[in-house]
C-alpha cells in the first residue's frame, strides 16, 4: 500500500478502493450535509453496497485508464479525496474533481492533492488538458481552481440538475504548458 505526502502536517493521499467501502461511507456520513451542498456524491453513496459499487466503479475506471479516485487522509482518518472523474489519454483531457468533509476544509488539502495528481496525469500520462468544473455557488472549489492556476473559460447556464435544482457550473481548466511553467514557479527549478 502506498501513501504520498501532503505536507508536515502529516496528511496523506493514498488509492481510494473498493476494499475502503466501510470506511468510505462512515466518511460520508460524516459529511453528507456540507459535501452535499453542491455535488451529488453523498446521493449515490447511501450504504455500503452503494459504497462499494461507486468505489468499484472507479477501480474499473483506473482498470480502462478512464479515471481514478483517491482518498486523503489525516490522523489516519479518511476526511476527503480527489479523482479523475473522466480521463481520455488518446485525447489528451481530464476532468478533476474533489471533496471533504467539514473537518478538513480550509487547510489546503485538496489544493495539494490535485496538485500530486496533476503532476501525475500531465508527466507520466501526457495529459495536456485537465478541467475543473464548480458551481457558481461553490467559493471554496472556485477558489481551488484559482489556486492550481487555472483559467476560468466560461458559465454552463442551468446545465446541472442537482437536488431538484438546475444550478450553473463555471468551467476552468490548465493547459500542460501553463501547469508545468507554473511548478517550476512554485518550486524555482
Amino acid at each position: 500500500m502506498f501513501a504520498i505526502s501532503l505536507g508536515d502536517d502529516g496528511a496523506e493521499l493514498r488509492p481510494l478502493e473498493p476494499w475502503r467501502a466501510g470506511e468510505f461511507l462512515a466518511h460520508m456520513d460524516r459529511g453528507r450535509e456540507y459535501v452535499g451542498r453542491h455535488i451529488g456524491l453523498p446521493d449515490v453513496v447511501t450504504d455500503l453496497d452503494s459504497a462499494r459499487s461507486f468505489l468499484r466503479a472507479y477501480a474499473e475506471k483506473a482498470a480502462n485508464d478512464a479515471g481514478r479516485i483517491f482518498g486523503i487522509w489525516t490522523g489516519g482518518t479518511l476526511v476527503g479525496g480527489v479523482m479523475f472523474r473522466t480521463m481520455d489519454v488518446e485525447y489528451g483531457t481530464a476532468e478533476a474533481g474533489c471533496w471533504l468533509e467539514p473537518s478538513a476544509a480550509g487547510k489546503g488539502l485538496v489544493t495539494r492533492a490535485c496538485r500530486v495528481i496533476i503532476d501525475w496525469a500531465v508527466e507520466e500520462r501526457g495529459i495536456h488538458r485537465v478541467e475543473w468544473y464548480a458551481s457558481t455557488k461553490n467559493d471554496a472549489s472556485i477558489a481551488v481552481a484559482r489556486r492550481l492556476g487555472m483559467t476560468k473559460e466560461g458559465v454552463l447556464r442551468e446545465n446541472y440538475p442537482h437536488r431538484g435544482v438546475r444550478t450553473d457550473t463555471e468551467l476552468w481548466a490548465v493547459l500542460a504548458p501553463e501547469w508545468r511553467a507554473a511548478r517550476k514557479g512554485r518550486t524555482g527549478e
